[in-house]
């Protein structure tokens, strides 16, 4: 299983959309890295839906089917897969808690900030769930960051 952060504009189509619908087709990616890394992906594999106008992280959701024609685009090379909604994060993970894990340090998800599918590495994603659960209990980090 591989893991994944996607990214999307709340007032577009939020998690809340996502848990609403069940299941959904994540379509109109454009750029060429966010695509090769949609053609990745395979049933099964775990992505972090994160509001990029938040810039947070929000829910949990699961590929239930690998990359096929997206059938919103007249660009007939352009692929999606679609998502199913798996639960909210138990706090949402702010972009400034991630950018203080070491983990993080070398992530697409700082290092390429406009890029709209991300992997995640395990030890990303394993991060990104105990900072939710720490968020979540403290209303901040160990360290009194609040968020």
């Amino acid at each position: 299983m591989a893991y994944w952060l996607l990214k999307t504009e709340p007032e577009q189509y939020a998690f809340e959309d996502l848990l609403r619908d069940g299941t959904t087709a994540w379509t109109g990616v454009k750029n060429a890295q966010a695509q090769a890394n949609l053609r990745a992906m395979k049933e099964g594999d775990r992505a972090i839906v994160y509001h990029s106008g938040e810039k947070r992280a929000v829910g949990v959701a699961e590929v239930v089917r690998s990359a096929y024609a997206d059938p919103a685009s007249d660009d007939g090379g352009l692929v999606c897969v679609d998502v199913r909604a798996l639960a909210p994060l138990p706090a949402p993970v702010p972009l400034e808690a991630l950018k203080l894990e070491p983990a993080f340090a070398g992530s697409a998800l700082l290092r390429q900030g406009r890029l709209s599918v991300v992997p995640l590495s395990p030890a990303e994603w394993r991060d990104l769930a105990e900072l939710a659960e720490v968020i979540a209990k403290t209303g901040g980090l160990a360290r009194g960051d609040q968020f």
